[in-house]
């Protein structure tokens, strides 16, 4: 198996392309989420805007916030998680398709050394040694940082759901203390 250079060209192409097309498709997601979080915002205002109106006295006002209060920060959330997902869902696209490019382009340089060494004149077997543990040793070295990338980005992707709870919990219970306070 060897690597011809209109190969290499194609490979690189082909994947360079479908990066392309991965991004493409997240921000078309993303700008068809965008769309429909305003469109629910702005109904979202024109309702309030409209009960805000009718409203006769301070315990409609305090009832009124209370209703109005925790769907927008439920909404927020939910935003904040679709963004995430098509942000993850991108990430693990271009992550598998960068796995596959290297782990076929290791083999193609693996087997052209072996190529390499296996013509290689006699005495030289120290050096075929040292070689192939290079080769290895940069290998290991890219499975452990593979690893460690995707730990980080499962240990972030917790912080960020834990964050978004926590957040939920506090301000759905502090919406209608302070919605009271106002009242008294």
């Amino acid at each position: 198996m060897t690597i011809k250079p209109e190969e290499f060209a194609k490979s690189g192409f082909n994947f360079a392309l479908f990066f392309a097309n991965t991004a493409f498709d997240g921000i078309e997601r993303l700008a068809v989420l965008n769309l429909s979080a305003s469109r629910s915002v702005f109904e979202a205002y024109v309702s309030n805007m409209n009960a805000l109106l009718g409203v006769k006295d301070i315990q409609s006002l305090v009832e009124l916030q209370k209703g109005i209060a925790a769907p927008s920060i439920e909404k927020g959330v939910e935003y904040s998680r679709n963004v995430i997902a098509i942000a993850t869902d991108a990430k693990e696209k271009i992550t598998k398709e960068v796995e596959s490019h290297v782990a076929d382009t290791n083999a193609k340089v693996t087997n052209l050394v072996e190529k390499a060494l296996a013509s290689a004149p006699a005495g030289s077997e120290v050096a075929v040694a040292a070689v192939k543990t290079a080769i290895k040793s940069a290998n290991e070295a890219m499975d452990g940082l593979n690893k460690v990338a995707k730990q980080a980005a499962e240990v972030a992707e917790a912080s960020v759901s834990a964050a978004t709870e926590a957040t939920i919990k506090a301000t759905t219970a502090a919406a209608p203390k302070a919605a009271a306070k106002k009242a008294a």
